[in-house]
């Protein structure tokens, strides 16, 4: 084999492995941007409302939603974020099941971002679900709405111990059993001075 052949070889090795480069860097500019794709980070769960299936995007959604509670049937603290990505004002109603529904006026455009250390700290009532499972939920805004589960966690992971909500301290006394000021005499009852006497 003569020293020419063997350079055509190489050369043109070497051009084969320059285009395979080039194709692979633009298929990679091509793919979209994972930390761009919309997908539930954490393990909380995106809602897009309006949405047909669960693969389908809206401009109204809730994002990482979950619920931290002691257990079932107490108060639970409500963290993710809601974004309305719409050109007007919109207007969030979450309703777990059992729980009084909370209402959420998100700007257009904007995102209202739920507990965490600089969100929006938020109570449900009651948890109707203990922490492992879910809780049956629904989504509304702009006049569409979306089922979903929402997860219950507790304070066995370290970066939700800080927001399950504290009881309420044992016996402490409510503003019913109070004493209420109709209980102290009044002057009509008072007794007299024994041994006086009125005169006619």
């Amino acid at each position: 084999m003569s020293r020419r052949t063997t350079a055509h070889r190489r050369a043109r090795t070497v051009a084969v492995a320059a285009v395979t480069a080039a194709g692979a860097a633009l298929l990679s500019a091509c793919a979209p941007t994972t930390t761009a794709l919309d997908y539930s980070p954490s393990d909380g769960v995106m809602v897009s409302v309006g949405a047909q299936d669960g693969e389908e995007f809206t401009d109204l959604r809730g994002l990482n939603l979950m619920v931290v509670s002691a257990e079932e049937g107490a108060p639970g603290t409500l963290l993710g974020a809601l974004t309305n990505g719409t050109r007007t004002d919109a207007t969030f109603t979450l309703a777990p099941e059992g729980a009084t529904p909370l209402v959420f006026d998100v700007g257009a455009g904007d995102t209202l971002y739920l507990g965490g250390e600089s969100g929006e700290t938020v109570l449900l009532d009651v948890v109707t679900a203990m922490p492992g499972s879910s809780v049956p939920t629904v989504l509304e805004a702009g006049g569409e709405s979306q089922s979903f589960d929402l997860p219950v966690l507790n304070g066995e992971l370290a970066e939700y111990a800080a927001y399950v909500p504290s009881p309420a301290p044992a016996g402490s006394a409510s503003p019913e059993t109070s004493p209420s000021p109709q209980t102290s005499p009044s002057p009509e009852t008072s007794a007299s001075p024994e041994g006086t006497t009125t005169d006619e």
